[in-house]
């Protein structure tokens, strides 16, 4: 009987996982770096768009969300550093399903795009890169051990909450259509 208390740096998934992995990175990733390249060539919109949100100050919540987006997107479509990317990834989808949400009745359109993109970010988050990526081929890793996916959801939350709070000071949640 042999037991390890090293946690292993590579995952035993099959080509057809790796391959699964690939097409969400692409997917997710490309969601992301499109998003972030809309807002780098449309940034006077972005900050209009902020400013008239409530974010203040809206430069700079435009150039947070602007390079969040990018980077995310680049690192998810390359797998690079994914448990950073995804965390990006996250934090930023949290406050765009936010911003879609606080318009209406939270359950009028729960289940829109930022939603869906921060549920496989989550994804990836916990299942990592796969084999075709760069963390599989600079860091040999596919996966990321559960304690960092945990605190990078945290921290993706976390940093969702403050943005939002800090920069926009509203609650987003609420069960009936607002009255303004």
């Amino acid at each position: 009987m042999t037991t390890s208390t090293a946690e292993p740096t590579t995952s035993s998934t099959t080509p057809l996982i790796d391959v699964g992995l690939l097409i969400l990175r692409i997917g997710i990733g490309g969601a992301m770096l499109h998003a972030g390249l809309l807002k780098v060539f449309s940034f006077e919109a972005t900050a209009g768009f902020m400013e008239a949100g409530g974010w203040t100050p809206s430069t700079f919540a435009a150039l947070m969300v602007t390079a969040t987006e990018l980077l995310g997107g680049i690192g998810l479509l390359l797998g690079v550093l994914t448990p950073l990317a995804a965390c990006a990834v996250i934090a930023a989808m949290i406050d765009a399903w936010a911003v879609n949400v606080s318009a209406a009745e939270v359950w009028a359109d729960p289940f829109n795009a930022p939603f869906l993109i921060a549920v496989g970010g989550t994804a990836l988050l916990f299942a990592g890169a796969g084999a075709y990526s760069v963390d599989a081929r600079l860091f040999g890793r596919t996966v990321w051990s559960a304690r960092i996916a945990i605190g990078l959801l945290i921290v993706a939350i976390a940093a969702a909450l403050f943005t939002w709070v800090l920069l926009n000071g509203t609650n987003p949640i609420h069960f009936d259509a607002p009255t303004s």
